[in-house]
């Protein structure tokens, strides 16, 4: 894995380019993880990805917890990973066992043996070497290691306890990481120099062999600074080639989260990335970018399209005009989204946003969508979501120009001030 920062705005928001695993063209940063489910995006059918914006499209979220009905880990391993099987080989899979559709963290029943999650098979725990073992069989070009992560009203021996085991687990996955690519080597008759692998230290030489993909360590801390503060510092001791941040998203409000992600930030190195789940609203995202955050792991595409609303708002560098507000409480608009269901739409013959590139909007129109919707047809999901991923990814190339022109806090200030209007003129309107 390779990581540039680029660019940087008004402090902490950075633009960089990330080279990892199959994908023959680098990703930019900040970027969107899109959510999946057993690996594939959960209502765009393959044949479409060619449609979405490419590289931007390539990342792809999985939770190794989806593959544990059905295939065994064997017969993954067998096939070569996840790659093949999933038939997306110049895709980069970024494998976080999180995940707020399927499985959801549940901090009641984790333990110190091992993290406890909520899942439709029911509750499911997960020790760190089966967890490595799922690492290990479906070869994620990027991997977390296992966290737990409590929300933010956790009382501060359960913090402090949290904390205490995602490092532990962490060194443990590191580890057997470790062993793994030793015994990989032996197994094809690669040597790595001794000095190269230390249980002590863990340091190894990646210069040879990189079997399982980059390592992201985790951070927790719950809703202590001083507590995230000290997990961030502990795990960037370690050699990992990334961070990723946990325990957002889990009942903390944006004020409260300012003061915590600054005090992640500044106890990390630049150089490295940094991943975060939790925050998907564009109001959330902002706040991650500005913090310096650089991949974004978020289900608010898959919520939007599930509700049936579609993403709308303007997409300009800098937006310097407000779409004139429709006093209609039957839209479902708030300035960034309208609902598709809605009656004022059924003969509407309008793409959902005009001069839009993507497939839904070069096709169709928002008459045939609610139509669609109306007499329950699955294709209403999946061309809702295309439109939904196609403007979400190009939301994140916004981001990426602003800060590249320096002038991300103008691009911020103008996107929130204008959700607001929209919210205070539809407050008026009622």
């Amino acid at each position: 894995m390779k990581f540039v920062v680029k660019a940087w705005s008004n402090g902490k928001a950075r633009a960089g380019v990330l080279q990892l695993g199959s994908c023959p063209h680098p990703i930019e940063t900040p970027a969107l993880l899109l959510t999946t489910r057993k690996g594939l995006p959960v209502f765009i059918p393959p044949d479409h990805f060619p449609s979405l914006p490419s590289p931007d499209s390539l990342l792809f979220h999985v939770s190794p917890l989806h593959f544990l009905e059905g295939i065994s880990l064997k017969a993954i391993s067998n096939i070569g990973g996840l790659h093949p099987l999933l038939g997306l080989r110049d895709h980069i899979l970024v494998a976080v066992p999180r995940d707020s559709i399927i499985s959801i963290p549940d901090h009641d029943s984790t333990n110190r043996i091992g993290a406890s999650f909520e899942t439709p098979s029911g509750r499911m725990l997960i020790k760190p070497a089966e967890y490595m073992e799922m690492i290990s069989s479906m070869r994620p070009n990027l991997w977390t290691t296992l966290a737990d992560e409590v929300p933010a009203w956790a009382s501060e021996k359960r913090n402090k306890a949290s904390v205490e085991r995602t490092l532990r687990w962490l060194d443990e996955c590191i580890i057997s990481n470790s062993f793994c690519i030793v015994s990989f080597c032996m197994h094809n008759v690669i040597s790595i120099p001794t000095s190269g692998i230390r249980a002590n230290g863990l340091k190894q030489d990646r210069r040879q062999i990189q079997k399982d993909g980059a390592v992201f360590g985790s951070i927790v801390g719950g809703s202590r600074v001083e507590v995230r503060q000290s997990c961030a510092q502990e795990v960037s001791r370690r050699n990992v080639e990334g961070f990723w941040i946990g325990g957002f998203g889990l009942g903390e409000s944006m004020e409260e989260r300012n003061p915590l992600l600054s005090a992640v930030m500044d106890s990390l190195p630049q150089e490295k990335p940094r991943l975060i789940s939790g925050l998907g609203l564009p109001e959330e995202v902002l706040q991650g970018v500005a913090a310096g955050i650089d991949l974004f792991d978020s289900t608010y595409i898959y919520h939007l399209t599930l509700g049936g609303f579609a993403l709308t708002f303007p997409l300009e560098r800098i937006v310097t005009q407000i779409t004139k507000y429709q006093p209609n409480s039957d839209s479902g608009s708030d300035g960034t989204k309208i609902n598709l269901k809605a009656t004022m739409y059924r003969k509407d013959t309008s793409p959902i946003v005009d001069n839009c590139k993507c497939y839904t909007c070069q096709n169709h129109t928002k008459a045939y969508i609610n139509h669609l919707f109306n007499v329950h047809e699955m294709l209403a999901h999946i061309l809702l979501e295309i439109h939904n991923t196609h403007h979400y990814l190009g939301f994140f190339c916004s981001i990426r120009e602003a800060i590249q022109e320096g002038k991300f806090e103008q691009f911020r200030q103008k996107f929130v001030g204008s959700r607001r209007e929209h919210l205070f003129s539809a407050a008026l309107s009622i």
